[in-house]
């Protein structure tokens, strides 16, 4: 049942999060969605920080699954590259408790050691899966530049989607990121 119940308590965390849009929820509203009591989502997790840690660990998990479907329909570096670009926009990222999420998160790592950790685990993963690929088209450090571009134009491009700030649709911003490579690349990795 503790696999179950923790679900249910990432899940109801989530919800209640993306509901109210900010992290001042509190473990009992949490609870109360999934269905049991505070004092066992104290149990099961100690802190509505860790609560939320683990909501995140499990949106990011999501999030790695739809990277790895793209990824298994890529052949080349370059069709690689476009899969984590399209894996960003995947109309699941932008689910609105997922939003909400992800805003709140990149807040919170700027006072919590535990939300930086994560925040940077996934950074990297980002980075070396960009550079993976873009080293086999230009230089290592041609590729760490250009991967570092990408991740900026990805986060800047989510963030102003996420908040109605970017009239593209979803093809029409991924373009935006594919132009930059096909630039960039197309200066010899410059």
């Amino acid at each position: 049942m503790e696999p179950i119940r923790k679900a249910a308590l990432i899940e109801a965390a989530i919800a209640e999060i993306g509901e109210a849009g900010t992290l001042e929820v509190t473990v009992s509203q949490i609870a109360h969605r999934a269905g049991m009591s505070s004092g066992l989502a104290h149990h099961y997790f100690g802190s509505k920080e860790q609560i939320f840690l683990a909501a995140m660990r499990h949106i990011m998990t999501l999030f790695g699954d739809r990277v790895r479907a793209e990824l298994a329909e890529a052949k080349t570096p370059r069709d690689r590259l476009n899969a984590i670009i399209a894996a960003s926009f995947d109309p699941d990222e932008f689910e609105p408790a997922v939003i909400s999420s992800w805003l709140i998160f990149y807040v919170q790592a700027q006072n919590s050691d535990g939300a930086m950790l994560l925040l940077n685990i996934y950074v990297k993963r980002v980075h070396s899966n960009l550079v993976f690929n873009l080293k086999q088209l230009t230089n290592e450090a041609n590729a760490h530049l250009i991967a570092s571009g990408v991740a900026a134009l990805i986060d800047g491009l989510y963030i102003r989607q996420a908040l109605g700030q970017n009239a593209l649709d979803r093809f029409q911003t991924m373009g935006l990121v594919w132009d930059y490579l096909d630039l960039k690349l197309g200066q010899g990795g410059q």
